[in-house]
């Protein structure tokens, strides 16, 4: 089973729009939408979810009344004023550290588990899905996209599905960690500007510290042709293959407008055309 992370170093440069095009295009795969802060994959492949489970990826500290002495220990050690006047617990402040609990001279402060998020296996007519979303506010996402990953490989093991791909959250920070740490491969899709240069590079940096094989496309190539070659010259000699190169199109807004992958709505274009030959010199490679 081979694994595929698409990841952009920033937003908007067509990462999800990509990976959709490519759910289309595959056979015998599972989708995974690891952007779980802001994830939009669904907007487009219309998941009828099958299984639902709470993720409870952060801890909230509660005070025991009848315990509690009202010292003012836990208020003065809480970085983060979470802690009333009244001895309760802010929800939305409190950041479940644990500080006021080791503080507490009485063990009047416990930490529970609380719900940040929601993970789902769902079924969409190209296939299986996994994804998820993390509540607003909340942290670990690397967590939640650990959890997505492996519901995803749960599901490919049980259909013999020859692959999985991965959509990937822009950046460098810990779900993109997450979203590619043991694939086999992952295509970096970038635009011709001087941010969307230097995100590539930084995010090149970090597959070759995970010895992650990289794949480089550049979407909307026709906007600056000079950056376009920049970035030409960069990968060949870093011996980095750019397997596509994506004209800029309104044809992918107006899938997004329709709810329709770019395959779907325009098949005969050539956006189309170029991210079918994308996807089969990423299927042919030797390299994966």
């Amino acid at each position: 089973m081979k694994q595929l992370t698409v990841l952009s170093g920033k937003g908007g440069t067509g990462k999800t729009s990509i990976t959709a095009a490519f759910a289309v295009l595959a056979k015998s795969t599972v989708v995974a939408d690891c952007d779980v802060d802001a994830p939009d994959l669904h907007m487009l492949l219309h998941p009828e979810i099958i299984k639902a489970q709470d993720f409870g990826g952060s801890k909230l500290a509660v005070i025991e009344k009848k315990v509690c002495i009202k010292c003012g220990l836990c208020r003065e050690k809480c970085n983060f004023d979470a802690i009333t006047e009244d001895y309760e617990v802010n929800a939305i402040a409190c950041e479940g550290c644990g500080v006021c609990k080791v503080a507490c001279p009485v063990n009047a402060i416990t930490l529970v588990p609380r719900i940040s998020g929601k993970a789902f296996i769902s079924k969409t007519k190209y296939g299986f899905m996994s994804h998820a979303l993390l509540y607003p506010g909340e942290s670990n996402s690397g967590k939640l996209v650990t959890l997505v990953r492996q519901n995803a490989k749960i599901i490919a093991e049980k259909e013999e599905c020859e692959r999985i791909i991965i959509d990937g959250s822009p950046g460098l920070g810990c779900p993109v960690i997450a979203s590619i740490t043991g694939v086999d491969a992952a295509l970096v899709v970038t635009e011709p500007t001087l941010s969307g240069i230097h995100d590539l590079e930084r995010v090149l940096k970090l597959l070759d510290h995970f010895n992650v094989v990289p794949f480089v496309c550049i979407n909307m190539y026709d906007v600056n042709a000079d950056n376009t070659n920049n970035i030409l010259s960069f990968c060949s000699i870093n011996g980095i293959d750019v397997v596509g190169i994506i004209p800029f199109s309104s044809e992918f807004t107006h899938a997004m407008v329709n709810g329709k992958t770019v395959i779907e709505y325009s098949p005969q274009s050539s956006v189309s055309e170029g991210i079918r030959n994308m996807w089969n010199k990423i299927c042919q490679s030797t390299k994966v």
